[in-house]
C-alpha cells in the first residue's frame, strides 16, 4: 500500500471548500462549524492502526487530543496577549493545554508579527513544543507563530484548532523557521489557512499529520515564504488548497491534497481552482518568479479549475501525481488576467513540467499569458490546449511521451518526434499552419521576464526556488488593508 494512498483515506474522511477573504476586516464574521465532520475526522483517524508500505514504511496515525496526556494548563483570555511567549532564548514545553481567547484589532500586529497569538516566539528565540493541545477562540487568534530572522519553533505530535477569523494553525514572518511534525490541525474561521505566512516570509517544514479549513479564504496553505510539506494529508472545504503569492514556493511530497473551492467574497476573479499562483501587488510579497512543486501523492479538484495562474511567472512541476478533477466544466491549467496588475500585462506565464504523468484536463491561455510545456518520462497528455486561439503556447514532448488532442488546439511552437502526437480527428495549428500527423518538428520556448530577473528563464527544468523574501497576507485578498506602498522585501520594524 503506498503512502499517499493512506494519507488519501485519512483526508476523505475531512469536510472541503475555500476563497480568498480579507483578515483586516472591522468585523468578525460569524462562522458556522460542522461539529459532526470534525468529530468524523477525529474518530476515523483515531482508530486507524499503522500501515506498513511496500518499502516497509512506517506510517503514523494521525494524533487526536484524546492521544496527548495533559500535566498542566496555560490559558489567556486577554486581548493582544499570548498564553505563551519567548523572546530571545530557548524553551520548551511538553503535555500542555493551551487556551486562548481575546481578540486583536490591529491586523497588521497580528498578521505580521504575531500579536494575539497563543503561541509566540521572537527575537532569535528557540521553543520546542511536543504532546502539546492549543486551542484559539478570537479575532486575529493565530495558534502557534514565529517571528523574525533566527526564530525557529519545533513542534511535534500536537493538536491545533482555531474557530476565529484570520486565526491559521501555523503562522511564520519575518524570515522565522517552522519546523512540524505530526500535527492536527483544523480551522474553521475565514482567512484561517492552517499552514500560514506573511510579511517577510521565512521557511516551514512540515511532516505528517492531518490539515483541514473550513472557512473562506482559508486555504490549507497560503504561502508568502517557502514551505516544504511532506507525508501530510491536507484538504480544504471552502476555498483552494494552496495559494502561492509573489516570489515564494510550495512544494509537496507524497501529500495527499483535496480541495472544494466554492465560495467568494471578490470579484477580483470568477473562476474556482485547487491551486492559485498570482501576485497581488499590495507591497507584501516580493515581485518574482513563483513555484509549485509536488512528487508523488494526489490532488483531489472538486470544483473549477484544478490551477489558476494569474499576475506572476510561475514554475509548475508535478512527478509521479494522481491527479483528478471532479468538475466536468473545469480545466487542468488556467493562465489568465484577473483583477490583480495591470490591465494588458496581468496574465499569467507559465512553465509547465509534466513527468510520468496520465492527465486530462484542457488548458487555457489568454491574450496576455503565455505557456512552456513539457512532457516528459514517459507522459499522457489527452486534452485541448489554448483552443480559443489567444495566448502563446510552447509545447516540448520528449520521446516516449505523448500528447492525444480532444479538440482542436493552437499553440506557437513545437519541439517532438514524429509519433509524439495523435490528433485523434482534431487539428493542431502552429503559427497558424496546420500540423501534419507523423511529422517531427523543432520549436524554441518563450522567455518569460519578470520585473526582479530580466533575462528571464526557460526551457531547462528549474533549479532550487529563490528564498521567500516579502509575502502578501495569508488567504485574502490583496486589498485587505495591508501597507499597499511596501516593496515587500522586508517587514517594516516591529512596533512596541
Amino acid at each position: 500500500m503506498k503512502r499517499n494512498k493512506y494519507l488519501k483515506l485519512l483526508a476523505i474522511t475531512a469536510a472541503g471548500s475555500l476563497c480568498l477573504t480579507a483578515c483586516n476586516a472591522s468585523e468578525n464574521t460569524s462562522i458556522t462549524t460542522s461539529e459532526t465532520q470534525a468529530e468524523t475526522v477525529r474518530t476515523t483517524v483515531a482508530e486507524t492502526t499503522e500501515v506498513t508500505t511496500e518499502a516497509s514504511e512506517t506510517v503514523k496515525p494521525v494524533i487526536t487530543e484524546a492521544d496527548i496526556t495533559i500535566n498542566e494548563e496555560i490559558g489567556s483570555s486577554n486581548d493582544s496577549e499570548h498564553a505563551i511567549e519567548v523572546s530571545g532564548e530557548t524553551a520548551s514545553y511538553s503535555n500542555v493545554k493551551v487556551t486562548k481567547t481575546g481578540d486583536s484589532d490591529e491586523g497588521d500586529k497580528a498578521d505580521f508579527y504575531g500579536d494575539n497569538a497563543a503561541v509566540f516566539a521572537t527575537d532569535g528565540a528557540t521553543l520546542t513544543l511536543s504532546n502539546v493541545i492549543v486551542d484559539t477562540d478570537g479575532f486575529h487568534a493565530n495558534g502557534v507563530f514565529s517571528y523574525g530572522e533566527g526564530t525557529t519553533v519545533n513542534i511535534s505530535d500536537s493538536v491545533i484548532t482555531t474557530t476565529g477569523n484570520c486565526s491559521g494553525g501555523l503562522m511564520t514572518t519575518g524570515g522565522g523557521t517552522m519546523n512540524a511534525d505530526n500535527l492536527n490541525i483544523h480551522t474553521t474561521g475565514n482567512s484561517s489557512a492552517a499552514i500560514r505566512s506573511d510579511r517577510g516570509g521565512g521557511t516551514v517544514n512540515v511532516t505528517g499529520g492531518l490539515y483541514v479549513t473550513d472557512g473562506k479564504g482559508s486555504p490549507a496553505i497560503y504561502s508568502t515564504a517557502d514551505i516544504t510539506v511532506n507525508d501530510a494529508a491536507l484538504e480544504s472545504t471552502s476555498s483552494q488548497g494552496v495559494v502561492v503569492e509573489g516570489r515564494n514556493s510550495v512544494t509537496l511530497n507524497n501529500v495527499t491534497l483535496i480541495a472544494d473551492n466554492n465560495s467568494k467574497n471578490s470579484d477580483k476573479s470568477p473562476y474556482y481552482q485547487a491551486v492559485m499562483i498570482y501576485q497581488s501587488m499590495s507591497g507584501d510579497a516580493k515581485e518574482g518568479h513563483a513555484y509549485f512543486t509536488m512528487t508523488g501523492g494526489s490532488l483531489t479538484n472538486k470544483n473549477g479549475d484544478v490551477f489558476f495562474v494569474n499576475n506572476t511567472v510561475t514554475t509548475i512541476t508535478l512527478e509521479d501525481v494522481d491527479i483528478e478533477n471532479l468538475d466536468p466544466d473545469g480545466v487542468f491549467l488556467r493562465a489568465a488576467a484577473a483583477g490583480w496588475g495591470s490591465e494588458g500585462s496581468n496574465g499569467g506565464k507559465v512553465d509547465l513540467y509534466l513527468n510520468n504523468l496520465t492527465l486530462e484536463g484542457d488548458i487555457i491561455v489568454d491574450d496576455v499569458s503565455g505557456l512552456n510545456m513539457y512532457l516528459a518520462s514517459g507522459t499522457t497528455y489527452t486534452s485541448a490546449i489554448n483552443s480559443g486561439n489567444e495566448g502563446e503556447v510552447y509545447v516540448e514532448i520528449e520521446s516516449g511521451s505523448k500528447w492525444i488532442l480532444t479538440g482542436d488546439s493552437y499553440i506557437t511552437s513545437l519541439t517532438c518526434d514524429a509519433d509524439a502526437i495523435d490528433l485523434n480527428g482534431h487539428k493542431l495549428y502552429i503559427n497558424g499552419v496546420a500540423y501534419g500527423e507523423g511529422s517531427a518538428s523543432t520549436g524554441e520556448s518563450i522567455v518569460f521576464a519578470t520585473s526582479s530577473d530580466s533575462s528571464g528563464h526557460f526551457g531547462d527544468i528549474p533549479g532550487d526556488p529563490p528564498s521567500g523574501e516579502g509575502n502578501g497576507g495569508p488567504g485574502e485578498p490583496p486589498d485587505s488593508g495591508h501597507d499597499p506602498g511596501g516593496d515587500g522585501e522586508e517587514p517594516p520594524p516591529k512596533p512596541d
